[in-house]
């Protein structure tokens, strides 16, 4: 296997030279520049940077990203037992014990040894860009990830911190339905509740709900949840009150994530989980909910990618195993090689 140096990347910024890695959050009130990737399972890994600069993606070299083909992808819920596990999760809902509940499957096809997430990234920058886009790679850590998220998980400017729970999948505006809406604001309460939690009292408000967002190939209902975090309150706190995402779990999350273990057949790792940055010096950071996501596991020798659906009362099991391949098809093709750019997609 060939040495691919630490390295992360978010938007047009890239770290290099590496200094430490550590599983404590409050390390993200210290100080310098740090990514972070927080599996859904739990599991935290903040690395410390020393060299941060202005730096594009670079252009896609030929060759240098042998992904697997399009065939090659196995699912950790085929059909049948995902839409069996929908119905499951409906019996749930009417039993009361939950209102909605996020499944999601895994996806996983064999990489070759010397591959480099970082050439995904490049690949992903134009087949695929994303606001959240984001690239880490510590080979000696098991985190080789790259996220193509467009949604905001955590945003923090001093002590202001702000959410963007998206809810609502669908190829153009006109196929969101009402289950859509009503999905949107029942984990805007969530995430609410989550961040109200470290907030002081009476600042958390909702600067924008159920906005449509277009991204490529599908569009998006997407809220804003803000507010003003206690005096007491830091990264380690905010994580614990928010984490994981709502929008990826379900309400109430407790429930949910008790369904979710019941249910899924492998773990999600940074897929659902949170990954971004944290510029601690300068009191700013950026953690995208780690959606749109690849992943190398080394031991399994294989690539990795999830794609999930929220499950409410309203929903249809084949409809909802139809939202998780749309979620999927564009971004495997990309890896796969089978995804030709043009100009149009450079827009």
């Amino acid at each position: 296997m060939l040495h691919h140096p630490p390295l992360a990347r978010f938007g047009a910024r890239l770290a290099t030279g590496l200094l430490d890695v550590t599983s404590d959050p409050a390390a993200l009130d210290s100080t310098g520049f740090w990514a972070v990737c927080a599996d859904f399972e739990g599991r935290l890994t903040c690395a410390r940077f020393g060299d941060v600069r202005e730096e594009a993606v670079p252009a896609p070299v030929p060759g240098r990203w042998r992904g697997p083909a399009v065939g090659d992808w196995t699912s950790s819920l085929d059909r049948a037992a995902y839409t069996s596990a929908v119905r499951r999760i409906r019996a749930h809902i009417a039993a009361g014990d939950v209102y909605q509940a996020n499944l999601c499957r895994v996806l996983s096809a064999p990489v070759a040894p010397d591959a480099d997430v970082d050439a995904l990234t490049a690949l992903l920058a134009r087949g695929n860009p994303a606001p959240y886009a984001g690239t880490i790679r510590l080979p000696g850590r098991g985190v080789e990830a790259a996220t193509a998220s467009p949604e905001l998980f955590l945003r923090r400017t001093g002590r202001t911190v702000e959410s963007g729970p998206i809810k609502g999948t669908g190829r153009t505006e006109a196929d969101l339905l009402e289950k859509d809406y009503a999905e949107n604001v029942m984990i805007v309460d969530l995430v609410r509740n989550d961040i109200g939690r470290v907030c002081a009292a009476g600042s958390v408000t909702v600067p924008d709900l159920c906005v449509v967002e277009k991204h490529p190939g599908l569009v998006h209902l997407v809220s804003t949840v803000r507010g003003e975090l206690s005096a007491d309150a830091g990264w380690a706190e905010l994580l614990a009150a928010a984490f994981p995402p709502g929008s990826v779990t379900g309400a109430p999350k407790s429930s949910a994530l008790r369904i979710i273990e019941e249910l899924e057949t492998a773990p999600r790792g940074p897929y659902c989980g949170g990954i971004g940055w944290v510029d601690a010096d300068r009191g700013v950071g950026e953690l995208a909910v780690g959606i749109r996501t690849f992943w190398i596991d080394r031991d399994a020798g294989e690539l990795r990618f999830g794609t999930g659906a929220g499950i409410t009362w309203g929903s249809d099991p084949e409809g909802e195993w139809r939202e998780t391949e749309l979620k999927a098809a564009r971004l495997l093709a990309v890896a796969s090689g089978a995804y030709h750019l043009n100009e149009g997609d450079l827009r």
